[in-house]
């Protein structure tokens, strides 16, 4: 079964109170929204933090991406179930969701040349945002 024909998962209490507490600006580790689920008072586990953001992710829910050193780091997703890619600053973990028409038609044109159908792909660029870079962080 294709992820595009999967079931959506069963929105259990954990999942939806992990996701409430997801925001759209920037992207932490499971580490990091855990600690912020427990200062808002949550009982919900490191555990069962990863489980609901995998399962977020594959939803289509939640955005993730892997940083330079190898963490995968989680965000609500602003366009839903739409395909999109992000422009990540390294420093404070803010993105902005970008458009690439043209890769859009770049992939297709490889995968046609190729034989190859349903392509999909994930483009991720990473800088440092204006905020960091005026801050002398980056």
């Amino acid at each position: 079964m294709s992820p595009d024909t999967a079931p959506r998962p069963r929105m259990t209490r954990q999942r939806r109170e992990i996701l409430d507490a997801l925001d759209t600006r920037d992207f932490r580790s499971a580490q990091s929204w855990h600690e912020r689920l427990r200062s808002d008072g949550s009982t919900v586990g490191l555990a069962t933090v990863y489980r609901a953001l995998q399962a977020l992710v594959d939803s289509g829910d939640v955005d993730s991406v892997v940083s330079e050193s190898g963490e995968t780091l989680y965000r609500r997703c602003e366009a839903g179930e739409e395909h999109h890619h992000h422009l990540r600053c390294r420093v404070c973990g803010k993105a902005v969701e970008i458009d690439v028409p043209e890769f859009e038609e770049f992939a297709r044109h490889i995968g046609d040349a190729h034989g190859y159908g349903d392509i999909r792909h994930t483009i991720e660029l990473t800088g440092v945002c204006p905020e960091c870079a005026a801050a002398g962080r980056g």
